[in-house]
């Protein structure tokens, strides 16, 4: 297949040695031959870098690099500076997809001269799977559907969506994606150390700027492995909350610069609301007791620009229980919140 396009497969590698093998194999076993397999090592301690050297040795297509630890992002923008391919594809370390997934994402993109290509995945837990679909059928969207349908929903949601709170971020993601490499041209990922989290959404926000064509596929190729670790309830980060005001201050800087419509500002008002029960949930990891606990979410609730995002919700499209709690939020009753968070952490933690 030399004559056909090149894929650059990027995978960010950190201590994964558990699942690492399963990613890698699901990669070299690609129906669609053409590709070069870019797994940056992100100064992995446990035997990561081996796995991939082995790896390697059996298969030329496969690039390792190894960094001392920065960070996925940091990994990321490593592997993209290192890409030699028309397109761009990411994979997560512990994850894997099916085996026509590359196939058929070209031969959909090029096709219909698409700019990027996204499909469906599948969360894969320990003991079951959950099926994740991002919209009801195929689709292509043009210009004016990406501004409004995708674009816009790396900021935050709006309107109806608000039905669906718990899929606010099931488009951000860079994996289960496959882009055009000269979309990524100039544009990096967000150190987490800054933002904390959604360095995929805020990097898609400055790619999805340069789409004019986007198509859907509701394949379930991508398999994303759910694991213990990787929530903000596995461990209290003392920093979090700064770290996403500074991630709320780039999103509004960039509306404001780019003059972006009312619909924007809505749906960083609503990523605002949202955010209080991620940081409540981090806030419940923490050691403090549970009068410290309420008085951090009473200070968080008080502060103006949290006021300003509840009294704008639009709670009629709201499930009943998060309805109860964001109207908790509105009255500031930061006891009633608390005691909603430990019920929350406790069906989690089931």
């Amino acid at each position: 297949m030399s004559n056909q396009p090149l894929i650059s497969i990027i995978v960010p590698v950190y201590n994964a040695q558990q699942y690492l093998s399963d990613c890698i194999s699901s990669l070299i076993k690609q129906s669609y031959d053409n590709l070069e397999i870019i797994a940056v090592n992100d100064g992995s301690s446990d035997t990561s870098l081996e796995i991939l050297r082995d790896f390697q040795a059996k298969d030329n297509r496969i690039k390792v690099i190894d960094q001392k630890n920065a960070g996925v992002s940091a990994a990321r923008n490593n592997g993209i500076k290192h890409a030699s391919g028309e397109y761009v594809m990411f994979v997560d370390a512990d994850d894997w997809i099916d085996a026509e997934t590359c196939q058929t994402a070209i031969s959909k993109l090029t096709n219909t001269d698409a700019d990027v290509v996204m499909w469906s995945y599948t969360s894969e837990f320990e003991h079951r799977s959950e099926q994740k679909k991002l919209f009801p059928q195929e689709r292509i969207f043009e210009s004016d559907d990406v501004a409004y349908h995708l674009h816009r929903r790396f900021v935050g949601i709006i309107g109806e969506e608000l039905a669906h709170p718990e899929f606010a971020d099931s488009l951000c993601p860079v994996w289960g994606k496959l882009y055009k490499r000269s979309l990524l041209d100039g544009i990096s990922f967000t150190d987490l150390k800054k933002i904390g989290t959604y360095e995929d959404g805020l990097y898609n926000l400055f790619v999805f700027e340069r789409v004019q064509r986007a198509v859907y596929l509701p394949e379930y190729f991508y398999h994303y492995r759910r694991t213990t670790t990787e929530s903000v309830t596995s461990g209290y980060r003392e920093k979090l909350f700064d770290q996403w005001q500074n991630l709320f201050q780039i999103m509004n800087s960039y509306i404001q610069e780019h003059k972006l419509d009312s619909q924007y500002n809505t749906a960083l008002q609503n990523r605002i609301a949202l955010s209080l029960l991620g940081l409540g949930l981090n806030e419940m990891s923490s050691d403090k007791s549970f009068i410290g606990k309420c008085k951090e979410i009473k200070r968080i609730i008080s502060l103006p620009e949290y006021r300003e995002a509840y009294c704008q919700l639009d709670y009629q499209y709201f499930p009943i229980h998060w309805k109860v709690f964001y109207k908790c939020a509105k009255y500031r009753c930061s006891v009633a919140i608390v005691f909603l968070l430990k019920v929350i952490q406790h069906i989690i933690s089931r």
